[in-house]
């Protein structure tokens, strides 16, 4: 497995587990499993993030509800097949795994760096305060020919130098992994609160010579 692939999607987060583990799949007899971790915003609102986390690592038929955990790995997407179209699901793909005494006050507990091309053209706009934003797609090499897609979200100076990327430039975002509550619309009559995931850019880089 190339080092150069690994070292494009990077991610350390720590929080509280929030949930039991979830039989997820099984690949050459080794098992995979969800847990839930709420990681604090300095803000102290938390974000809920999934992590997928192997029967090798952990021992799965044990409830850590309430316990600190610290974990590394990769931030990772499929598609998952409902509703006759392809929905996107993002989770940290765990590698390393230890327990924390506690939730360190003021310590980097959601870090992530991701080096890709944008997939998309940016999608720019501003809020009614005036607030800027840019939404992108970056998609992340792995190994095997795979690709992982995330999106992210930049805000201020980072999303007007956003804005002008074309699809394919090559690029590093540097940032945290953050959760959002939306309605997602069912029928005429019905809506379903369903959870997103994106990285929030703190700093960005083209890494295209080219690029002006």
């Amino acid at each position: 497995m190339s080092d150069k692939v690994m070292e494009n999607n990077q991610v350390t987060v720590m929080g509280e587990v929030a949930s039991q583990f979830l039989f997820s799949h099984e690949v050459f007899g080794e098992g995979f499993y969800m847990v839930d971790i709420l990681v604090k915003r300095l803000s102290n609102s938390d974000d809920r993030i999934p992590l997928m986390v192997s029967e090798r690592l952990i021992d799965v038929t044990k409830d850590y509800t309430g316990e600190f955990i610290m974990v590394s790995g990769q931030f990772r997407s499929y598609n998952r097949h409902e509703e006759q179209k392809n929905r996107l699901v993002l989770s940290v793909f765990v590698r390393e795994i230890s327990f924390v005494d506690e939730e360190l006050d003021g310590a980097k507990t959601n870090q992530i760096m991701l080096e890709g091309y944008i997939c998309k053209a940016p999608i720019y706009r501003k809020t009614p305060l005036g607030r800027e934003i840019a939404d992108l797609l970056l998609a992340v090499n792995r190994p095997y020919g795979k690709s992982d897609y995330i999106p992210c979200i930049c805000w201020g100076r980072n999303a007007r130098y956003a804005s002008n990327f074309e699809v394919g430039e090559h690029v590093q975002v540097l940032g945290r992994i953050q959760s959002r509550e939306y309605l997602k619309k069912i029928s005429e009559t019905e809506t379903e609160t369903r959870t997103a995931y994106e990285v929030s850019v703190s700093k960005l880089e083209c890494l295209d010579e080219a690029f002006i």
